[in-house]
């Protein structure tokens, strides 16, 4: 089982190597997927250090101003990516080599397939492909996103994977029985979404009376468990990118906040 020691500072807090892409990353990345406007991209790019960056193709409006941070300073940033669908080891190199060309680079960080189990298959043609493209050096780690934790947890004890993506918030705190367990000291790493339960964990359910998450809460209590290396934001604006990075900011949730947020996410989840 991994091991990760409590950050002793608010920058051990908010940064971390993350060892599989070789490069030190803000633990809040970006999915520019609800409508941020394409300067506030670059925003939190180029001047507020946000350097994980979540995106496929479909997010148009943000691509621009990702691949102008990508030929600004490539080892800057962490491109992680993957096609909708994988079922075929084709499709996977078919979209890889299509990326590289539409942002001009040589590499992307993570390549995932998505949605395992659901819009991906983890067949002996996809695994021998995503290995493939990553000892070719089109991919410098490998990835899944995935909702079944059991599954999760004995791809952690057993594959090739560099990363996993995982559902995780205080409504559906799982992982921290099916999946953290299971994690070696080499891997894979933790990439977290859904911080805020698709935003049911914004608003107080019927029979709460006490205080209400904001989405930075949410974020924090993903981020103080140390083993979830990054956890993904989905600002619609500048004014909630600038809330969520401020949030962070505070360091590490208090046992109190914690147990606040536990309560919380048990009666959200009902």
């Amino acid at each position: 089982m991994a091991t990760h020691p409590p950050p002793e500072s608010t920058a051990d807090f908010m940064f971390r190597d993350l060892a599989p892409v070789g490069k030190r990353v803000m633990r809040i990345g970006l999915a520019p997927n609800f409508g941020i406007d394409a300067d506030s991209v670059a925003h939190a790019l180029a001047d507020r250090g946000v350097n994980y960056i979540f995106w496929t193709p479909l997010m148009r409006k943000a691509t621009p101003a990702i691949r102008d941070a990508l030929a600004r300073d490539r080892e800057q940033y962490v491109l992680a990516t993957g096609p909708t669908t994988a079922y075929w080891g084709g499709s996977l190199r078919r979209f890889t080599e299509r990326v590289l060309r539409s942002l001009g680079t040589d590499y992307i960080d993570v390549l995932h397939m998505f949605w395992l189990g659901v819009g991906s298959r983890w067949s002996p043609a996809t695994v021998e492909e995503l290995v493939r493209l990553k000892e070719e050096g089109k991919a410098r780690a490998i990835a899944v996103s995935i909702h079944d934790r059991q599954r999760a947890g004995a791809l952690a004890t057993d594959s090739p994977l560099d990363l996993l993506m995982i559902r995780y918030n205080a409504a559906h705190p799982g992982a921290e029985q099916d999946i953290f367990p299971s994690l070696r000291d080499d891997g894979p790493a933790v990439i977290a979404y859904t911080a805020t339960a698709w935003r049911r964990l914004l608003k107080a359910p019927r029979g709460w009376d006490g205080r209400v998450p904001t989405a930075g809460d949410c974020y924090r209590f993903c981020l103080s468990n140390p083993y979830v290396d990054v956890v993904l934001s989905g600002p619609a604006n500048r004014e909630q990118l600038e809330l969520n990075l401020a949030s962070i900011e505070q360091g590490m949730m208090t046992r109190e906040e914690l147990d606040w947020m536990y309560r919380f996410g048990e009666v959200v989840h009902g």
